[in-house]
């Protein structure tokens, strides 16, 4: 039987005369959290009896919240995929996806995703939750990706991303000769005006961030480590292109796939704050098959 994802809590002397309200509040509860706890089937408790936001509380007290069940999104389906799982616990999932899997479902790939194999795997194992991806990747970029397995996990994520507590750290390769050792590209990027899909540089578009080093050049073709201080959509794609250093494989920014079939960017590092262990936590993935082989082929120099 699923069981509801739960948290508890007591309440110190600083806490004594608050509202439960203000409480949980301060322990990154959101409002539309307590919103779905009153009418979706969740309950608060403070010494086992349950109490509404309203309730003031006293030094010593206990504090559960206990959060509605969740369910998939309808039209979700779950589907049995091989999942390559780095991590795992109560609250969290950390999984190396291969390219050529879209994170979520699209009109063009409606099956096969990583959320769909999520499912999948949740179902399988009793979990009761949907899909909640913190640090989402492109159809053909490999690599680490964050799961939450419960909103409120997901909240405090979204929280830890908007202060730069999330970090990402990718490996690519760029076509031709990257002349400087390191770097930053700092260019706003925006959606291209008669694509849906591509964006661009433009100074009409969000502010973005890209920090690079070189880790060998090869003849025609450099190896090189990057990582965002933001996160706009194909940021690392666009930005490479923008100095004349397309990724290999990316035809929509210029690359081409003499060498690889597909954009050769990889999620190699990702580091976060576990609020419940109260821990930072850092995972690696090694760079995949596809990838390998072109730094086998190439010649460096």
């Amino acid at each position: 039987m699923a069981k509801n994802f739960t948290l508890e809590f007591t309440a110190e002397a600083a806490d004594q005369g608050k509202m439960v309200r203000e409480y949980l509040k301060e322990k990154e509860i959101s409002k539309s959290a307590l919103t779905d706890i009153k009418f979706k089937g969740g309950f608060i408790s403070v010494n086992s009896q349950e109490v509404n936001v309203r309730y003031i509380l006293d030094n010593g007290d206990h504090v559960r919240v206990e959060f509605p069940l969740e369910v998939p999104s309808e039209g979700l389906m779950g589907e049995e995929i091989p999942l390559s799982i780095v991590y795992e616990d109560d609250y969290l999932l950390v999984v190396n996806k291969p390219s050529g899997m879209n994170t979520i479902p699209s009109r063009e790939h409606p099956h096969g995703s990583l959320a769909n194999g999520l499912i999948g795997y949740y179902e399988s194992r009793g979990i009761s939750a949907t899909t909640h991806i913190v640090t989402r990747l492109d159809r053909d970029t490999s690599g680490l990706v964050l799961i939450a397995k419960h909103s409120h996990v997901h909240h405090l994520f979204s929280k830890q991303q908007k202060s730069g507590g999330v970090k990402r750290s990718y490996e690519a390769l760029a076509e031709g000769t990257v002349h400087e050792n390191e770097g930053k590209i700092e260019e706003p990027i925006a959606r291209k005006h008669d694509s849906i899909i591509e964006r661009e540089v433009n100074h009409e578009g969000q502010y973005a961030c890209t920090l690079f080093e070189v880790k060998k050049r090869y003849g025609d073709f450099t190896h090189i480590k990057l990582r965002l201080l933001t996160g706009r959509t194909h940021q690392i794609r666009v930005h490479t292109s923008y100095i004349g250093h397309p990724l290999l494989g990316d035809t929509l920014y210029g690359g081409t796939k003499d060498k690889i079939s597909r954009q050769a960017l990889h999620c190699r590092e990702l580091t976060f704050f576990h609020s419940f262990l109260q821990k930072e936590l850092h995972f690696t993935a090694s760079l995949p098959e596809d990838m390998k082989e072109v730094l086998e082929k190439g010649r460096s120099f």
